[in-house]
């Protein structure tokens, strides 16, 4: 009996692998291995920020059943789901402490990357394609900080879409993209409720298989100068089974945020009445927001928003070209004025998050 019924496995499995043509599949997998040092720790972050999109996309479904993207009823909609539907307030915090999660484990991803110089030669397409997630998951932060529509909400995206119209002729085209009008209101609600829900997660899938393949491909880069102390391990089962402990780690966090600090929900807007004090956008826009604070009106008589439009802009494209200007990378030499000028970037994010949330 127990003979017969392996046998019908075995068939069945045989059939499966077939049809599927997983041979191949397996094949790559067992020959595939990951290299180990000492700053190996830093490539499970790539993974959390798989495994936190992938929570953003189950509880975004979960929540658009009940999301309804009208002024009128955006707010209720959202109250409803908090009070009324059976852990709706549980599944909107995992929802919102997932993103939080998400932006922060692919900035670490990227500094990580950044920093052990993993965008040589022939990873640069890996690399590109790992910037564009990261503007596509800021995307994503702010297109969906809008869909509450309570106040804080309302006149922080009027804010935040009001600073690309400094930027000649193309400012203009960008906020009326945006609002789909003059003033914030029914069209861009449903605007940004499209991009949310729609194009950014469709553009995100995509871009999220590309460069998992285009990193399968190519394998995981090893920083340099330490190419004489790494050693290898097999991606299956032993790479796959500590990524597993991470994804683990990173749930028990996200489950641990959700019910100890659930999101709160603020009132319906009065798009008559006065800004709320206090406006600031979430942690990942400080830097910009503070950057604003710092800067008089005008620097040479120019105006000082058109300055850091500029100079965001620039330091986007230098960014996603970085395998392309990094010289070094291409000899997989260490290029410490890359190390210095990122390191000191960073320490100005932080700096200006805390001054943020200091003084505000």
């Amino acid at each position: 009996m127990d003979g017969t019924t392996s046998n019908t496995s075995e068939v069945k499995a045989g059939w499966i692998r077939t049809r599927l043509q997983l041979d191949p599949i397996q094949k790559f997998f067992a020959g595939k291995s990951v290299p180990m040092h000492r700053h190996s720790f830093w490539y499970f972050f790539g993974g959390l920020s798989l495994f936190f999109f992938i929570v953003q996309i189950m509880t975004g479904m979960l929540l658009l059943i009940y999301y309804s993207p009208t002024p009128d009823a955006a707010n209720e909609s959202v109250h409803r789901i908090v009070f009324q539907v059976p852990f709706g307030w549980w599944i909107r915090s995992v929802h919102s402490w997932s993103a939080h999660l998400m932006v922060a484990s692919v900035l670490v991803h990227m500094a990580s990357t950044f920093f052990m110089q993993a965008y040589g030669p022939p990873r640069e397409i890996v690399w590109m394609s790992g910037v564009i997630l990261l503007f596509l998951v800021l995307g994503f932060a702010f297109t969906g900080y809008l869909l509450p529509w309570d106040s804080t909400a309302y006149f922080a995206t009027q804010i935040g879409t009001e600073i690309p119209r400094s930027i000649p002729v193309l400012g203009e085209i960008i906020v009326r993209i945006l609002r789909g009008s003059e003033f914030i209101g029914q069209e861009t609600l449903r605007r940004l409720f499209a991009l949310h829900v729609v194009i950014l997660p469709v553009a995100a899938f995509f871009m999220v298989i590309f460069h998992m393949l285009m990193n399968q491909l190519h394998g995981t880069s090893i920083p340099p100068g330490i190419q004489g102390e790494n050693r290898s391990i097999a991606f299956f089962p032993n790479y796959l089974y500590r990524d597993a402990l991470a994804w683990s780690a990173g749930f028990l966090l996200l489950f641990w945020l959700s019910f100890m600090y659930p999101v709160n929900i603020g009132q319906k807007v009065d798009i008559y009445a006065s800004a709320p004090p206090g406006i600031r956008p979430e942690w990942y826009f400080l830097t910009l927001f503070q950057t604003l604070r710092w800067l008089p009106g005008t620097i040479m008589g120019i105006n000082t928003e058109l300055l850091v439009n500029l100079g965001v802009g620039a330091l986007g494209i230098g960014f996603l070209a970085l395998p392309l200007i990094d010289r070094r990378s291409k000899r997989n030499e260490r290029n410490m004025f890359i190390r210095v000028l990122g390191s000191i970037f960073v320490c100005y994010m932080m700096i200006s998050i805390i001054v943020a949330y200091m003084t505000s």
